[in-house]
C-alpha cells in the first residue's frame, strides 16, 4: 500500500478525528494541543485493516532494514503491531517501556535479553519524536543496535525530522499528515488551519 492508501484505510475505520474548534482540540500526553488525532490503536479492532497494515509494515522493514534481527514495539500502542510484524518476518520480538518498572525485575525492555542484535522499532505514530528516540536509547542501553524506526503514521513536524537527523536514526512511516489531509478531502479553510498548526 502507498501512503494515500494507508491514510484512506485509517480514515475508513475511524482512526482519524478532527476538531476544528480550538476550544475542543485534543490534548496530547506531552501537553500539546491539536486539531487532529490519529489513534492507531483502533486498527486492532478491524481484522482486515490490521492484516493489511501489518503486511505493509513488514514489507517496509524487510526492504529498508533487511538486516534486522529483532522487532521491538513501543509500549503500549506499538506492541500489537510489533507482534504481528515479528510473526510475519519470523523474528524475535521485545517491547520497550516508557520507563523501567518500579517492581519485579525493574525491566525497561521486556522479552529475552538483547545481545547486540540489530533491532527495528515499530511505532504506531510519531509526533515530535521524543518518546521514539527515548525508546531507541532504552533498547540500545539494554544491548540492542537500533537500525531504524518504522511507524504507521508521522505528523511530519520539522522538529521531529531535526531530532531524528541529529540522533542519526532513520524514521520511516507508512503514511503521514499530508496523505491524511488528501484522504479527508477537506475544504480550503480547514486545510489551512491544519497546515498552519503543523508548521509551527
Amino acid at each position: 500500500m502507498n501512503a494515500r492508501e494507508v491514510a484512506k484505510l485509517l480514515v475508513s475505520i475511524g482512526a482519524v478525528e478532527l476538531r476544528t474548534d480550538p476550544a475542543q482540540w485534543f490534548t496530547w500526553a506531552s501537553g500539546e494541543r491539536a486539531p487532529i488525532y490519529c489513534d492507531n490503536r483502533v486498527v486492532m479492532s478491524y481484522p482486515d485493516a490490521r492484516r493489511r497494515i501489518a503486511a505493509a509494515l513488514a514489507e517496509s522493514i524487510r526492504r529498508a532494514f533487511p538486516d534486522a534481527q529483532v522487532i521491538a514495539g513501543t509500549a503500549t500502542a506499538g506492541i500489537p503491531h510489533a507482534a504481528w510484524v515479528a510473526d510475519l518476518l519470523e523474528l524475535p520480538m521485545v517491547y520497550v517501556r516508557g520507563a523501567a518498572k518500579e517492581h519485579g525485575k525493574g525491566k525497561l525492555v521486556e522479552g529475552r535479553p538483547l545481545r547486540g542484535e540489530r533491532v527495528a522499532l515499530v511505532e504506531d505514530a510519531v509526533s515530535f519524536g521524543g518518546s521514539s528516540l527515548s525508546a531507541v536509547a532504552g533498547l540500545e542501553a539494554e544491548g540492542g543496535k537500533v537500525v531504524g524506526v518504522q511507524a504507521i503514521y508521522s505528523y511530519g513536524f520539522p522538529k521531529a525530522r531535526e531530532r531524528f537527523a541529529a540522533a542519526g536514526v532513520t524514521l520511516l512511516a507508512l503514511t503521514d499528515f499530508d496523505a491524511l489531509l488528501e484522504s479527508l478531502e477537506l475544504d480550503a479553510p480547514t486545510k489551512q488551519v491544519l497546515l498552519a498548526w503543523r508548521a509551527r
